[in-house]
């Protein structure tokens, strides 16, 4: 199993910003499509943004505009970066393979809290 250590995570107030950085190896990086998850309290984890090896990227509706997911490869590193946050976007974020079958054991995450 790949090693995913996800950080960057903390409390920040409502319109701030945040970082998101998730250690991966180069071959992951070069064959794997990546996504961001996050858990609510209360709620199912749910995919926030991919990215493929060739740099596509998805987002789910309600943080388009705001975050972006980015790579660099030469850091073995993936990037969710989080602006304009909500209150609604506090939960406990993940990084995994974007495809269902390439998953590995979830990590511990990074909690991301939005409070004034």
């Amino acid at each position: 199993q790949l090693q995913l250590v996800e950080s960057g995570g903390g409390l920040v107030q409502p319109g701030g910003s945040l970082r998101l950085s998730c250690k991966v190896s180069k071959f992951y990086l070069d064959y794997r499509a990546i996504g961001w998850f996050r858990q609510a309290p209360g709620k199912q984890r749910e995919v926030v943004a991919t990215i493929t090896s060739g740099g596509a990227r998805n987002y789910v509706d309600s943080v388009k505009g705001r975050f972006t997911i980015s790579r660099d490869n030469a850091k073995n590193t993936v990037y969710l970066q989080m602006n304009g946050l909500k209150a609604e976007d506090t939960g406990v974020y993940y990084c995994n393979s974007a495809g269902e079958f390439a998953r590995n054991p979830w990590s511990q995450g990074t909690q991301v809290t939005v409070s004034s």
